[in-house]
């Protein structure tokens, strides 16, 4: 079973480093993830989702090679191409997987303008080799599918990371 994090970071591009972070850790084999989206809340107001996966334009490309390759079999390879590539756009954009649009502009409309959140949906993780290093770009845990019990083990993990962090930080200014 897989489990949803939000993290709330007063700006885009700490979201966008942690989300870097992130995709690290799960070339490292430290996490597996099923789905991880920045999004934003603009200084208008608006949310705005930053995908890990844009589905219009795979599907697009996948469309537009099946089309070829049907537009090849009644001699119009490039209008095949054409209707191909349309149609898996259609399809792409229709097409929603991992954690559900709604919910996150939903959730995202209590963000300060200017600030983002990060949505990770996890299948699974080392969380003690995971929390240290995602730990010291701050960030406020707002949401989980943990249990009461684990969410609080969860946030005590955190606070700890964070700690230690700011003891090497001072450590290192003081060599």
């Amino acid at each position: 079973m897989s489990n949803l994090f939000v993290v709330a970071y007063n700006d885009l591009a700490t979201a966008n480093q942690v989300r870097e972070k992130m995709l690290d850790l799960a070339k490292q084999h430290l996490v597996e993830l099923e789905d991880i989206v920045v999004v934003e809340r603009r200084e208008d107001g608006k949310i705005k989702l930053h995908q890990a996966v844009n589905h219009t334009a795979t599907g697009a490309a996948g469309g537009a090679l099946w089309g070829g390759v049907i537009g090849l079999l009644f001699l119009v390879p490039l209008l095949g191409a054409a209707v191909g590539a349309a149609a898996g756009a259609a399809g792409g954009a229709a097409t929603d997987t991992g954690i559900n649009d709604d919910f996150m502009k939903e959730l995202s409309q209590n963000l300060q303008p200017g600030a983002a959140a990060l949505f990770v949906l996890v299948k699974q993780a080392s969380p003690d080799k995971v929390i240290p290093q995602i730990a010291s770009f701050g960030g406020q845990l707002v949401q989980t599918s943990l249990s009461n019990e684990e969410e609080e083990q969860l946030r005590a993990a955190l606070k700890a990371a964070k700690g230690e962090a700011a003891a090497q930080e001072e450590a290192s200014k003081e060599a």
